[in-house]
């Protein structure tokens, strides 16, 4: 890389250039997307706006050339080096494309890692994870939605918590969370066993469908306090639930064969627990579990195991060291001078046995969504997680809006009984469901 290039991995820099060449490793999470991803598992994730009107597309344009300069974090391209990628930044303007494809595709080499697409009062925007995680995309969203209203004549009256248009991007919007906030010398978290994992046949390629639900959030947040849990709490159950009530419909041979801990990734936006502007990667899992070698369980005991083991993974010493195990690992003295090809290979295989074989699912609720004075010109919002492994196979995104929740469901198997069996549970429990795309 030439001298020209600069690095935003120090404190000393003061104001972050617009157009002016960069680089930046990738952030702690980031690293090891670049070795798993492929035409199937591509690690991009969706966040759609779907507006009361049709997109006026001028005033769109209009808009994406006006925040052209407020993420240059984002106008970058994954570069390999010899011991890591990195990340180049391309003086390319952000390209405005019909969504005609399946979600959550792959990009193209020569693409920059993020697109926004449209179609009909469909607004949407897709990330790889090598640039950031749901909480920055949402962010990045945000904006572009005030800027395109501001483009149609709608003028913001009221103060509303998103990052301007065309402010200068904060030094802080650029740094890798893990590494600030990383502490030495603290002991990594044990490692979990093998979990339980879906028996259903995967799709013909392309794989990939997305179930969308519509949900009173007041009628779950009723049920979740009922039973003393946040909604998020309370979906995890719901999930863990539908897990057991198909594990109890295998035969005896097959669930003497398959596995009897049923555990959630369920993703932490870690802004909130550490005061970080970050605009890149900074979330981490938390793990609920139930263990049927102890005993089938009833709703309630699952709500109250996941909430106990939720509110305890997410205080903040233990956060510390899921920190430290993961920014530790690379930091480790003889993976940091090991060659990007073994490092990819040992990476990947870390993948599979690490990040398949633990988990049984994930669900992930990026919170309830405001845009203040805009909110009666959209109608809801949509997240899709990245497709899932062949091992997960299904996956859930989460997100609350105007007094509704929307729930997606990203499947690659031939099956949707895991879909059938949390809504029917949420239905009996008096929720009403719309599904709203299947």
């Amino acid at each position: 890389m030439s001298k020209a290039h600069v690095t935003f991995e120090t404190e000393a820099i003061e104001q972050p250039p617009a157009r002016s060449a960069f680089w930046m490793r990738l952030d702690n999470a980031a690293k090891i997307y670049p070795a798993v991803q492929n035409e199937e598992l591509t690690a991009v994730f969706r966040l759609s706006c779907i507006l009361k009107d049709r997109i006026k597309i001028k005033p769109l344009l209009k808009a994406i050339h006006t925040i052209e300069d407020r993420f240059p974090y984002y106008k970058v391209k994954p570069k390999k080096g010899f011991f890591w990628y990195y990340l180049e930044f391309q003086n390319e303007p952000i390209p405005l494309k019909p969504d005609l494809a399946t979600p959550c595709r792959a990009f193209k080499k020569d693409d920059l890692i993020f697109r926004i697409l449209a179609r009909g009062n469909c607004l949407s925007i897709e990330f790889s994870h090598i640039l950031t995680d749901g909480g920055g995309g949402f962010e990045f969203l945000k904006t572009l939605l005030l800027a395109y209203f501001q483009a149609c004549g709608v003028f913001l009256n009221k103060e509303i918590s998103a990052l301007k248009p065309n402010e200068i991007p904060s030094v802080e919007e650029f740094e890798d969370g893990f590494s600030k906030y990383f502490q030495k010398n603290i002991p990594s978290p044990k490692r979990k066993p093998k979990s339980f994992h879906l028996p259903f046949k995967l799709n013909d390629h392309p794989r990939f469908n997305v179930l969308l639900a519509k949900l009173p959030m007041a009628e779950i947040y009723q049920k979740s306090k009922e039973q003393h849990a946040t909604i998020t709490e309370y979906l995890v159950a719901v999930y863990l639930c539908a897990l057991q009530t198909i594990y109890n419909r295998l035969s005896n041979f097959k669930k003497r064969r398959v596995r009897k801990i049923f555990r959630i990734q369920v993703p932490v936006n870690l802004r909130r627990i550490y005061p970080s502007k970050t605009m890149r990667n900074f979330s981490l899992f938390v793990t609920p579990e139930i263990d049927l070698a102890l005993g089938a369980y009833s709703f309630e005991e699952i709500v109250k195991t996941v909430h106990h083991l939720m509110q305890l993974e997410t205080d903040k010493k233990l956060i510390n060291k899921m920190i430290a195990r993961n920014v530790g690992a690379e930091r480790n003295i003889w993976l940091k001078n090991t060659p990007l090809f073994i490092k990819s290979l040992i990476l990947s295989l870390t993948y599979q046995i690490a990040g398949t074989s633990q988990y049984s699912g994930v669900i992930t609720n990026l919170g309830k969504i405001t845009l203040g004075q805009f909110d009666k010109y959209i109608d809801h919002f949509v997240f899709i997680p990245p497709p899932p492994n062949n091992a997960l196979r299904v996956n859930c995104g989460v997100l609350g809006f105007d007094g509704n929740l929307v729930m997606s469901f990203g499947n690659i198997t031939r099956s949707k009984e895991l879909e059938r069996e949390f809504f029917r549970f949420l239905v009996t429990q008096g929720i009403r469901v719309k599904i709203i795309k299947d």
